[in-house]
């Protein structure tokens, strides 16, 4: 199966109003070209670096996500030209992104992480940790952010009972958290779902979806 194919398969079996992200991490720039050439403009890559090298090879309509564990002293590589932070799991990086988005006049969008797996291993904040962060007045003051929703990851288990109920979590959250209405917090994006998992994500509600092996096979 080529790139393109395999593109066209995955959305032909996704709601218009859910957006694809080809996530590219790893791949060679040719393998996006592929994808580009398909009609494909959103993808993901997880290191800041190997992302700020592609979008200087590649097409400038192309919209980066950033959709690994952001370390703050990372973020002055991608905040000329990132579309939007997935990862977002502490003030102190959202403050970071705020300085500077501040440096080159933008507006970067974020997206909170919420902790809704069982395993350790996940990042992310609670419910709770993210409507008090968005309440809080330190919050208010970033000018140079909005967060336009959330995102969670679920349990890497074949258990689709679980998986369900993860993502049902992050939905709970999302409607929770989009009462706060803020001019830096505008939330419409709930980005979840994966290769083997997005088709439980969009059926509970994702709009999001963060799809690798099935598009460029596995790493």
């Amino acid at each position: 199966m080529s790139i393109k194919n395999n593109l066209k398969e995955i959305n032909k079996n996704i709601p218009t109003q859910v957006t694809l992200v080809a996530v590219s991490k790893t791949k060679p720039v040719e393998d996006l070209q592929e994808a580009y050439n398909a009609g494909q403009r959103v993808f993901g890559e997880n290191k800041v670096q190997e992302m700020a090298e592609k979008f200087e090879k590649l097409p400038k309509d192309i919209k980066w996500h950033m959709i690994g564990h952001v370390q703050t002293n990372k973020v002055k590589y991608m905040a000329e030209f990132v579309d939007l932070i997935h990862g977002c799991d502490s003030l102190k990086l959202l403050k970071e992104v705020n300085k500077q988005a501040k440096k080159y006049n933008r507006i970067i969008n974020c997206l909170l992480q919420i902790k809704i797996a069982e395993e350790d291993s996940k990042f992310g904040m609670s419910s709770e940790d993210a409507s008090t962060l968005l309440k809080s007045e330190k919050f208010s003051a970033l000018k140079n952010i909005c967060v336009t929703g959330v995102m969670g990851m679920a349990t890497f288990t074949d258990d689709e009972k679980q998986i369900t109920s993860e993502f049902k979590t992050l939905k709970q959250t999302f409607d929770t958290l989009k009462t706060i209405q803020l001019d830096n917090c505008e939330l419409k994006t709930i980005s979840m779902g994966m290769s083997g998992d997005y088709q439980i994500a969009i059926n509970e509600g994702s709009t999001m979806i963060r799809v690798g092996s099935s598009i460029f096979g596995a790493r």
